[in-house]
């Protein structure tokens, strides 16, 4: 399945880091129009893992929000998500598109040009690439590469690209303008007591984006 370039703010959940919890988050990032969701949880059992991301992918369903896994293909099957998110030491990608089938989304982390070349070759749906800026959501990322990692592999791939690591308020748009098509920011939109209102602020950036590129093409 593709996965429109259109992807914009793209959810990743952490309920580690949430003040109201992954349910409400997703429900909340789904009613304010986000396309994307990625379920991430490295710290839960398995029934814990299918129990939740089942509530969460009817929520989706119910906003025809596209739901993704974060590494658990059995998850994913046993909930039928719309998809996995993949990184470099999970499952290889072959054996992933194996077991999902053609119908299913699958994102594969990148962090330099030959693996985002390998990736488009091997057929991945889109990249996540990163860490763009430095970040303590997550443990053992590469170094932070600056935007210009995002505008190197756009010149040699056509998939989507959605950036991630340490991207926030104050640098998001950076990564719009360095050609990112979609971007995650976690720490500073599930920690915040005012979630909607950063969500709404990056959708009002999009759509005023999205407006000069259609008034260019015109």
């Amino acid at each position: 399945m593709n996965l429109d370039k259109d992807i914009g703010y793209y959810f990743i959940t952490n309920n580690e880091l949430s003040i109201k919890g992954n349910e409400n988050d997703v429900k909340l990032a789904c009613e304010l129009g986000v396309k994307v969701i990625q379920y991430r949880n490295k710290n839960a059992t398995t029934k814990e893992l299918y129990n939740e991301a089942h509530k969460l992918r009817q929520i989706c369903k119910n906003h025809n929000v596209k739901f993704l896994v974060n590494d658990r293909i059995d998850i994913a099957i046993a909930v039928d998500a719309d998809g996995v998110h993949l990184g470099q030491d999970d499952m290889p990608y072959p054996v992933a598109r194996k077991l999902l089938g053609r119908k299913k989304i699958i994102g594969l982390s990148t962090h330099n040009i030959k693996e985002a070349q390998l990736a488009e070759f091997s057929n991945v749906d889109y990249i996540g690439v990163g860490a763009i800026f430095n970040t303590s959501t997550k443990k053992n990322v590469t170094k932070a590469q600056g935007v210009e990692l995002i505008k190197n592999i756009k010149k040699i791939v056509n998939i989507p690209i959605v950036a991630i690591g340490g991207i926030n308020m104050s640098n998001f748009k950076d990564v719009i303008e360095a050609g990112a098509d979609g971007f995650c920011s976690i720490s500073d939109i599930v920690k915040h007591e005012d979630m909607k209102t950063r969500i709404l602020e990056i959708s009002k950036y999009l759509k005023q984006e999205n407006s000069k590129y259609s008034s260019k093409m015109k």
